[in-house]
């Protein structure tokens, strides 16, 4: 059974993601203000290929809803789902305004 948490301290934090109490990855965020930004994705190498990414991503999407803040994806992989499902995200994808 696989179960996401978010832990943050006062700026920094992690979504950390457990399958049967055991840690199977993880992404770094920070949140400022009205700004969450997620900096990496990282799944376990047991793990790889089991959609365990789209599972952080779907905590990271819901927290940013939950909670008001637009996100500032630094990390790859959570750019590029951003740019292959605009629609989906658009919400609170936070893009600089120039």
């Amino acid at each position: 059974m696989e179960r996401t948490e978010v832990v943050l301290g006062n700026v920094k934090g992690e979504i950390q993601l457990f399958s049967d109490d055991k840690k199977a990855g993880k992404m770094d965020i920070s949140v400022i203000k009205n700004k969450l930004t997620v900096y990496h994705t990282e799944v376990d190498e047991e793990y790889a290929g089991k959609g365990f990414a789209k599972l952080l991503l779907n905590k990271l999407v819901s927290y940013a809803r939950e909670n008001d803040l637009k996100i500032v994806p630094l990390c790859p992989y959570v750019h590029a789902q951003f740019k292959r499902n605009p629609e989906e995200y658009n919400d609170i994808w936070f893009k600089k305004e120039i």
